[in-house]
């Protein structure tokens, strides 16, 4: 679903693209935002069917939905995730781990979990690239004036490696990483620091991102304009009571009439 933006943003079909109205400043997310490292369940998936011999006797698909519903439920605990997210591969170990433990099998040990996880880790770091038009779109907002920031939480070497690996910093005229920093996303300093640097206020500023709390609900009480980014498709979830002010299917559509 896509929400067209409101009249404060409006382009007809035939308006050029250039024309259309863009904000002073745009402040991005990171991963699952400008980079994706591929849908989760289907990589657990490839990465069971490899362990499939020693996995037996459950099957390599069940495995995965198991990981892949760990890893969900302890994502979707905000105080783990802020403490987790600084030690990513190390957290996916010990979940797997917990995992494999709860079946009961001898078999399913630790040191299985500990080289699930690792090949996992290392297939979404391989996978990992850039949405389909992201770069293309960001140089063109670039190029038309637009001042942008990459906020992004995580830790600073993790982070930085991404930067560096996708040549991202001549693109942003500032970065900012939560672990170079007091603040993250959803603390209002993360986006009061980044419009600082930049030199905007909350009205000339949008935010776009795939987290309905740290990239939605968050900047919309600063008076930010916060556009979702659905890439998957799946949709608001029914009772979610975060309402973005628009949602994207992908990074082109900002510049898009």
């Amino acid at each position: 679903m896509t929400v067209s933006v409101p009249d404060t943003n409006p382009a007809s079909a035939d308006q050029d693209p250039a024309a259309i109205k863009l904000p002073r400043a745009i402040l991005f997310d990171l991963d699952d935002t400008i980079l994706a490292a591929g849908d989760r369940l289907e990589v657990l998936r490839l990465v069971a069917r490899e362990f499939e011999r020693e996995l037996a006797p459950f099957p390599p698909d069940e495995m995965a939905q198991r990981l892949d519903d760990a890893l969900a439920e302890f994502w979707s605990d905000p105080e783990r995730h802020k403490t987790a997210r600084f030690g990513i591969p190390e957290a996916r170990r010990q979940l797997f781990a917990d995992v494999f433990a709860a079946t009961g099998a001898k078999q399913m040990s630790r040191d299985l979990a500990e080289r699930i996880a690792a090949r996992f880790t290392a297939c979404r770091d391989q996978l990992t690239d850039f949405f389909p038009g992201a770069r293309e779109t960001i140089e063109t907002l670039k190029a038309r004036g637009v001042l942008m920031a990459l906020v992004t939480n995580g830790g600073s070497a993790t982070q930085r490696a991404k930067i560096e690996r996708f040549s991202l910093a001549p693109l942003f005229d500032h970065i900012q990483i939560e672990g170079e920093h007091d603040f993250g996303k959803p603390d209002e300093r993360a986006y009061r620091h980044a419009m600082s640097v930049l030199g905007v206020e909350a009205h000339e500023t949008w935010m776009v991102g795939d987290n309905l709390d740290w990239e939605v609900a968050a900047p919309q009480r600063l008076g930010i304009y916060a556009i979702w980014h659905d890439a998957f498709g799946q949709g608001l979830p029914a009772d979610s009571p975060v309402r973005p002010d628009r949602i994207i299917r992908a990074i082109s559509e900002l510049i898009e009439p």
